[in-house]
C-alpha cells in the first residue's frame, strides 16, 4: 500500500477506523482486523476518546503493546468534556493511559467548542506537543472559516500547527469541495475523509423504493444524523451507486472499492478512513488502494451528485479559476 506525508508523519493511503472496536467489533475480532491491515501495508489507525466511551482506545491497548512501532495512532477529543485547556490536558493523559502508550501521533479536535475561546484551546494543544505527549495536531468537523482562523492563529503565535483535517467526504457528500478542500490544499493540510462510503450507502446494499435492511446504519439513523434516509436515499445518490456498480463490473472490482478509489484520486486527499466492522468487510475494502481509475471513470462518478453551487465560489471559478489557483504563504510553525 502506498504512503503519503502528513506533517511530520508518514501514513498509509488508507486509514483503519476503530470506531466500533470493543463494541460492535469485539476485541478479538478487532485485533484480527489490525493484523490484516498491517499485513496489507496499512500503517494508519484512527480512534477517539468518545468511541464506546473510551472502549475503542482500551481495545487497542493490548495490540499496541506488541505493535506500537508499526502504526501511526490518531485519536480525538471534544465530546466528552469540551475543549477547555484543563480538559484537553486531562483528556490527552486519559487517552494515553487507555491505549498504554507514551505519545499520540496525531491528536485531533473532534469538533469546535463554542464555549471555549479558540486561542485557549490551540495554546493548550501546543503545550502537549512541547511536552512530548503529541507529535502532530489535526482538526475534524470544522467549518472552513474557523479552520482558517485556527491555522492563521497558530502561525502568528508560533504554536504547533494543524497538519490535517478530518471532514465528512464521499461521492454522496461533496460539500467539502466548496471551501474545505481548496483551503487544505492551499495551506498544506492533509485531508482524512470520514464516511468515505456515505455511512454504508456506497456499498450498494440499499435499493430504490425499498426500506433499508434491518440493522443497517440508515435503518437505525434518526433524522438529525448524516446517514438519515432523507439525506442519503435520494435519486441522485442512487445514480452514483448505479455508476459505481457499472464501473465495478467493468473493472472486476466492487462498489466500495470504486468509491474509495475515487477519493484516493482526488487531489489533496491523504487517506480515507474505512470503518470496517468485520474482517470480511476489510478484505473487500483493501484492494481499493491498488485500483486506479481512468479520467473518464473519475468524471463519470463525479457527474451525478456534485456539490451545490454557491456564491462566491461559482462566480470566481467561472471568472478566474479560483479556488485552485491560490496558495497561502504560511510560515507553518514547527
Amino acid at each position: 500500500m502506498d504512503r503519503a506525508p502528513l506533517g511530520p508523519l508518514e501514513v498509509s493511503r488508507i486509514c483503519l477506523g476503530a470506531m466500533f472496536f470493543g463494541s460492535k467489533t469485539p476485541a478479538e475480532e478487532s485485533h484480527r482486523l489490525l493484523d490484516r491491515f498491517v499485513a496489507a501495508g496499512g500503517t494508519f489507525v484512527d480512534t477517539a476518546d468518545v468511541y464506546d466511551a473510551g472502549g475503542s482506545e482500551r481495545t487497542l491497548a493490548p495490540w499496541l503493546s506488541a505493535h506500537r512501532d508499526e502504526v501511526v495512532i490518531a485519536t480525538k477529543i471534544r465530546w466528552l468534556n469540551g475543549l477547555a485547556p484543563d480538559e484537553i490536558r486531562k483528556g490527552c493523559d486519559a487517552s494515553l493511559k487507555r491505549m498504554g502508550i507514551d505519545e499520540i501521533d496525531l491528536y485531533q479536535l473532534h469538533g469546535p467548542d463554542p464555549d471555549v475561546p479558540l486561542e485557549e484551546t490551540l495554546e493548550a494543544l501546543d503545550g502537549l506537543v512541547r511536552a512530548g505527549k503529541v507529535r502532530a495536531l489535526g482538526a475534524s468537523n470544522f467549518p472552513a472559516w474557523l479552520l482558517a482562523w485556527a491555522v492563521a492563529t497558530q502561525d502568528r503565535e508560533g504554536w504547533a500547527p494543524f497538519v490535517s483535517l478530518q471532514p465528512q467526504y464521499s461521492l454522496v457528500e461533496r460539500t467539502a469541495e466548496i471551501e474545505l478542500l481548496p483551503f487544505c490544499r492551499a495551506a498544506g493540510l492533509g485531508v482524512i475523509p470520514w464516511g468515505p462510503l456515505g455511512a454504508g450507502f456506497l456499498t450498494g446494499k440499499y435499493e430504490r423504493d425499498s426500506p433499508p435492511p434491518a440493522g443497517s446504519r440508515m435503518a437505525d439513523a434518526s433524522d438529525d444524523l448524516e446517514e438519515a434516509m432523507h439525506r442519503r436515499a435520494i435519486e441522485r445518490n442512487f445514480r452514483v451507486v448505479d455508476e459505481a456498480r457499472a464501473i465495478a463490473q467493468e473493472r472486476g472490482a466492487t462498489i466500495p472499492q470504486v468509491a474509495l478509489a475515487w477519493l484516493l484520486a482526488t487531489p489533496g486527499v491523504t487517506a480515507p478512513i474505512v470503518g470496517a466492522r468485520t474482517l470480511e468487510q476489510l478484505e473487500d475494502l483493501l484492494p481499493a488502494a491498488e485500483l486506479t481509475l481512468t479520467e473518464d471513470e473519475y468524471a463519470r462518478l463525479a457527474s451525478h451528485a456534485p456539490p451545490p453551487e454557491t456564491y462566491p465560489q461559482r462566480m470566481l471559478i467561472e471568472q478566474s479559476g479560483l479556488p485552485d489557483r491560490i496558495s497561502l504563504p504560511l510560515r507553518r510553525a514547527r
